[in-house]
């Protein structure tokens, strides 16, 4: 039925928010406007990235500056930002050691495909931080799961990467595989893809062991990759024992656990990985790693740097297929420092965890205030209100759980209100940089706009 709820609410209010909302944010930024028409036009589509055109708004803000925890657009408007560059300023814009680190290295160059000083002292933090591995530098997370899966599949022999439904890892082809009414298939939706990407990918329902467990027991299957938690989806949380089940199984039959934490490192210091004590074979973390400079890590524990020897000493000569030319320059290397030594701090933790909490909680309240059909999920400094009952199991209920208009619609309503969230999904971050004030201002805002969404039964 045409009148049928979505998400709880009515079409009807729910049309009447998207459109008044869109109008006033048009109305409001008159400068934006004009620059993108004057200036947009080199680019596909009006955006240097395509992702870009995600974001809901009836034109996109043209910002001027960002920081701490604040953008300002250059019609003027300060903005409270949760969104933070979807995770890759989770450490608030421009942190004074980054900057300073810019600053000092800019004078002495930008990428020699030779070690400095920052090198060598950032290897002995990323051990502080993540615990013992033998390190690896990329541009982005993206190519650190790519060589993860690489050197993952020499060092077992096998061919087949785990991953699962709902998944994300960036844009490795290895991995974009999904269930369609429980048979594995390309994820619909891929641009220009020919391959089948089944051939190397086994695809099984997160929170699933029993699944897990007759996908390893054919023995053709090299790592599990996986997030901690369910994430760039409507989040999902793994159930008691399900980390210990994918480490216990993939040791029973011989497969590699690969964890990528280029979300969940809003878990606490050193990540989920070390809050929670699990113990990956290889380990991913990238985004924000570097305090917004492009750049991502990527380790293995030394039995795997063993078997990676071993195959890579009987290898033909000629190129591995892993590597790109500007990584691991001495810029990543003065912000990665930096980042590891100065701002991913236990204080700055303390400090995210707390307004997080803060800002979980307040959103719970206005959702149960109003009956809403709603729920919210914490992992650390990552906070998320999902428009569907919760919580979720696994990727076919986060999915189900996407709901785009009522999502589209709460943004731009927060925008005007002066608070940014990711445009994918709702997911809001908070940084060190953070304020209280910032926190209850979104919440504030949050309730006027689940007012007019849901009225009074009384």
């Amino acid at each position: 039925m045409s009148d049928a709820l979505i998400a709880g609410v009515s079409p009807a209010r729910l049309t009447a928010l998207r459109d008044r909302e869109s109008k006033r944010f048009a109305a409001s930024r008159p400068r934006s406007k004009a620059a993108l028409a004057a200036g947009a036009g080199a680019y596909l589509d009006g955006v240097p990235l395509h992702w870009m055109r995600d974001w809901p708004m009836p034109h996109l803000p043209v910002i001027s500056k960002a920081k701490g925890a604040r953008i300002t657009d250059i019609d003027g408007y300060e903005i409270d930002d949760f969104c933070l560059g979807d995770t890759g300023s989770m450490f608030g814009h421009s942190p004074a050691p980054v900057a300073k680190a810019i600053r000092k290295q800019a004078g002495r160059g930008l990428t020699y495909m030779l070690p400095s000083e920052d090198a060598l002292e950032a290897g002995a933090l990323l051990n502080k931080r993540f615990g013992p591995m033998l390190w690896q530098i990329a541009t982005t997370a993206t190519d650190a799961n790519r060589f993860a899966i690489r050197v993952a599949r020499a060092v077992t022999g096998r061919p087949k990467i785990l991953v699962f439904n709902g998944c994300y890892h960036g844009t490795v082809d290895d991995v974009m595989v999904e269930l369609r009414g429980g048979v594995m298939a390309n994820r619909q939706g891929l641009l220009g893809q020919v391959a089948d990407l089944t051939l190397g990918a086994v695809c099984v329902e997160f929170n699933d062991l029993a699944g897990v467990e007759a996908a390893l027991a054919t023995g053709d299957v090299a790592a599990i990759l996986t997030e901690p938690v369910m994430t760039n989806s409507c989040m999902v949380p793994p159930e008691a024992g399900f980390h210990d089940g994918l480490r216990l199984l993939t040791r029973r039959y011989g497969a590699l656990l690969i964890l990528d934490e280029t979300h969940t490192i809003s878990s606490g210091l050193g990540g989920y990985s070390r809050v929670h004590s699990l113990s990956p074979d290889l380990f991913v973390v990238g985004k924000c790693v570097a305090g917004g400079m492009p750049a991502a890590v990527w380790g293995m524990t030394e039995a795997v740097a063993a078997g990676y020897h071993t195959a890579n000493a009987a290898r033909a000569a000629g190129h591995s297929g892993m590597g790109t030319t500007l990584s691991a320059n001495p810029m990543q290397f003065a912000c990665l420092r930096a980042t590891l030594a100065e701002v991913m701090t236990r204080k700055n933790y303390d400090h995210m965890e707390a307004l997080a909490k803060r800002l979980a909680a307040g959103l719970s309240k206005v959702i149960a205030a109003h009956g809403a059909p709603w729920h919210v999920v914490r992992v650390g400094a990552r906070v998320e209100f999902i428009c569907a009952p919760g919580p979720l199991k696994n990727g076919t209920e986060a999915a189900a759980a996407h709901q785009p208009e009522v999502e589209a619609a709460v943004h731009v309503a927060l925008l005007n209100r002066g608070s940014l969230i990711a445009p994918f999904h709702n997911m809001m971050l908070i940084s060190p940089a953070t304020r209280k004030r910032q926190v209850d201002r979104l919440l504030q805002a949050f309730d006027e706009i689940l007012t007019d969404l849901f009225p009074s039964i009384a």
